[in-house]
């Protein structure tokens, strides 16, 4: 491949362009294991021009994530300050700690916007080791945090997959209006635009005109089709023929928009249950990804959004957006202590990029990182 051609792939190519190998070995006790490598593009009688080739796109893509980790942290610098700095503050002018610093703790935590519930669970696991004297510094109680912060995290680390199979794999996203919802819808079909995979958009949000206009300009600028119905139609409708366009044209993928009113109206979920009810029928199996996007800067009222939802659906994924302009992204923290819904994506910017596939390491290192620019 030629540099411009590489260069044209860009960051959704490097995601999704990676060619890989099987390897098959034989498992202790019996047995196989089977593991997917990227293949590293030698060829008989070329190798070292293949480890020149592999040694310089390992450098690169070191670089390359040593530039998303910058990004990462400064998009977490404002949930950073509301978080980690009002942590800090319990410690100022103290050199030992006691159980006296639980009642400073518990102030601080409960006003992380993390959920009552993860708050008094954070604040028991210091304090008990506090007790015992297994903490003795700031250091000590902020490392113990990140830990175990990071122990909740990756249980739900899990960036969607598509299915690559005869069927299209479907993707019915939800949230509330302002949520980020049509953005996000974008950005994932970006990323599969780039990576050659045939993309449909349905403008399931019949109840507002804006909606649906918004839809049609994202799918313009994306080269994109869009199924959508006339002005006022049933939603579920619209699916249904949405479904059987994206079956009839060997669609890849298909991101359904929904209605977003208030999360606490009845008739919303029962429309929503509407929907993946006729999903369904069209195409048995589907919706296989249900997809929640919830605002950052919405805080604790996450955790109820996510609840009520995941009640009502279930919900099989989450995209957190706005992160960089939130000063709350620590409910994310809440929302998969107490739910432990898969987290596939967050979002730290405008551009098409910065929609990320959730890492719970590099999550925990940008939310602690001591600098702006630092690991």
């Amino acid at each position: 491949m030629s540099q411009e051609n590489q260069e044209k792939k860009g960051f959704f190519g490097r995601i999704f362009g990676r060619e890989k190998t099987a390897v098959v070995e034989e498992a202790p006790g019996g047995g196989v294991v089977v593991e997917m490598i990227e293949a590293c593009g030698t060829e008989p009688g070329n190798d070292k021009m293949g480890l020149a080739e592999q040694e310089g796109a390992s450098d690169a893509n070191a670089k390359e994530a040593e530039q998303d980790f910058t990004r990462l942290v400064a998009g977490l610098s404002k949930t950073r300050s509301g978080f980690i700095r009002s942590l800090d503050k319990v410690f100022l002018g103290r050199r030992e700690l006691d159980a006296t610093i639980a009642s400073h703790l518990e102030e601080a935590l409960v006003r992380a916007d993390i959920g009552v519930k993860t708050a008094y669970e954070l604040l028991e696991s210091v304090t008990e080791r506090v007790k015992r004297k297994e903490l003795a510094d700031r250091g000590a109680v902020m490392g113990h945090l990140k830990a175990v912060i990071y122990d909740i995290l990756s249980q739900v680390e899990s960036p969607m997959q598509t299915a690559d199979g005869p069927e299209p794999f479907v993707v019915m996203v939800v949230g509330v209006n302002g949520s980020g919802k049509t953005t996000t819808i974008a950005k994932i079909a970006a990323r599969h635009k780039t990576a050659g995979h045939k993309v449909l958009l349905v403008a399931g949000d019949t109840f507002r005109a804006a909606a649906v206009d918004q839809i049609e300009v994202w799918a313009e600028r994306l080269g994109c089709p869009v199924a959508k119905g006339k002005d006022k139609a049933d939603p579920s409708s619209v699916v249904f023929e949405g479904l059987r366009q994206a079956m009839d044209d060997a669609t890849h993928l298909v991101l359904v928009d929904t209605a977003g009113r208030l999360h606490t109206r009845t008739p919303l979920m029962d429309q929503l249950k509407k929907i993946r009810r006729t999903m369904e029928k069209q195409l048995p199996g589907a919706p296989h990804e249900t997809l929640l996007v919830i605002d950052a800067s919405t805080g604790q009222n996450a955790i109820l959004q996510a609840k009520t939802f995941n009640e009502a659906l279930p919900i099989t994924g989450l995209a957190l957006t706005k992160l960089d302009g939130a000063s709350k992204g620590g409910v994310l923290v809440g929302i998969s202590n107490e739910l432990k819904i898969p987290i596939r994506y967050v979002g730290i910017g405008e551009k098409m990029d910065d929609l990320r596939d959730f890492n719970a390491r590099d999550f925990v290192e940008a939310l602690f990182a001591e600098k702006d620019h630092n690991r």
